[in-house]
């Protein structure tokens, strides 16, 4: 593997282990806590970890930290697809070892129960923390991941405002976490969704295939929404 890949797929790995250990870390041991942090506690978390890690690793990978992302990014030509495959194994790989990091820490306190807990995983129907059905998680999930890469694409724009982006990114994110909480927890990342899924098994893991079909396909509505309504502007 080439050494600048080596480089940027590390970044992703780092980032996205600091994206999921504040983010979903603070579902877990936010919950913990007698008052609760609440959705605005958690959704401020998401935000303010992506700013931090967008600002640290954007300048060497494009600080992605999600599958959707990616894929978006190399059909909107920003990035070359052979990038694809590498970053998301790291986004992956650094979304499980955050959460087993999470559920190392949680585990720590007396009567921790993981199945109860449920280690901050996504899911729709009983699962849902409002008990909402498939179709309205599934819509929901489409919805914000599309307003999320939206932002993203726009933000990285090559006429955007310099400096901001990690800013804009964050915001949106603790904004759509706002809205989704309620109704699945919040994925618009597969990779946030696959580490949980996969020490809680059982319902999340079968729940699992929803949080990877509608980021994506949220985003790929967001790259062709881009190139049609916002990037190509008729010349006047």
């Amino acid at each position: 593997m080439h050494a600048s890949l080596l480089r940027r797929s590390a970044a992703e790995l780092v980032g996205t282990f600091v994206l999921v250990l504040g983010g979903v870390g603070s579902i877990v041991i936010g919950a913990a806590l007698s008052s609760g942090i609440g959705p605005l506690g958690v959704g401020l978390a998401f935000g303010l970890s992506v700013v931090a890690v967008g600002y640290s690793f954007g300048p060497i990978s494009g600080a992605h930290f999600n599958p959707a992302v990616t894929i978006a990014l190399a059909v909107a030509g920003r990035i070359p697809a052979r990038l694809v495959p590498a970053y998301v194994l790291a986004q992956l790989a650094g979304a499980i070892l955050a959460t087993f990091a999470i559920y190392a820490l949680a585990s720590g306190k007396a009567g921790f129960d993981l199945q109860a807990s449920g280690l901050g995983a996504n899911g729709y129907g009983a699962h849902s923390p409002q008990g909402y059905g498939t179709y309205a998680c599934l819509l929901a999930e489409v919805l914000l991941s599309f307003v999320f890469v939206l932002v993203v694409l726009g933000a990285n724009d090559p006429k955007a405002p310099k400096g901001f982006g990690p800013l804009a990114i964050g915001v949106t994110l603790a904004l759509v976490h706002l809205v989704g909480i309620p109704l699945t927890t919040t994925s618009v990342n597969p990779a946030r969704s696959t580490g949980p899924a996969l020490i809680v098994g059982g319902w999340a893991l079968r729940q699992l295939w929803l949080f990877w079909v509608a980021p994506i396909a949220g985003g790929l509505l967001a790259t062709a929404a881009y190139a049609l309504v916002i990037r190509e502007r008729p010349s006047r």
